[in-house]
């Protein structure tokens, strides 16, 4: 059995996952203790992560190295090779999930960035889009759905609501 591509992002009302500049302190406004809107629970059938090289130096900057040390972390780079800590640099994120797929495991966790899921979806890798819509408009930045993606059709699952305001999405992607 083929594994499961899940796109699992926030992006803001308008549909942008960052400001022009790679901002994301908009995605602070619902930050709350204890409430991580069912993340852990998404990440127990997860073993692989996918990050565009862009999105991965935004998490190496909150400072507290690189995530998931118990699972496979993949970071798409054009520019770079070789391994950051337990993440490995891979040129081709097509090539890659196809492989990745082949293999034995659990979910593969892609969390951007836009050029990344613009990729997967042209070439009808993702199996699962949960979205978490952040309460604000940014108005401008980085889109999470870009131009020249294909049309696809996708079933809904289900969606979450918090007291925050994030309503989550969850979406099937219908593969022929």
């Amino acid at each position: 059995m083929s594994r499961t591509v899940t796109l699992y992002i926030a992006m803001s009302l308008d549909g942008y996952i960052a400001t022009e500049d790679d901002n994301l302190d908009f995605l602070s406004q619902v930050e709350r203790p204890g409430e991580d809107y069912g993340h852990s629970d998404f990440l127990k059938n997860i073993d692989t992560v996918i990050w565009g090289r862009r999105t991965f130096d935004i998490v190496l900057g909150f400072g507290k190295g690189v995530p998931y040390a118990d699972k496979a972390v993949y970071v798409i780079s054009k520019s770079r090779t070789g391994t950051e800590a337990h993440a490995r640099y891979h040129a081709d994120v097509v090539a890659l999930i196809r492989q990745l797929k082949q293999q034995p495991g659990k979910g593969i966790y892609c969390d951007g960035g836009g050029q990344i899921v613009l990729e997967l979806l042209r070439h009808r890798l993702i199996d699962r889009i949960i979205v978490s819509v952040i309460p604000q408009l940014l108005g401008s930045g980085i889109r999470l759905f870009r131009e020249g993606a294909p049309e696809q059709e996708i079933a809904f699952k289900q969606s979450i609501t918090y007291p925050t305001g994030l309503v989550q999405l969850w979406y099937d992607v219908k593969h022929a």
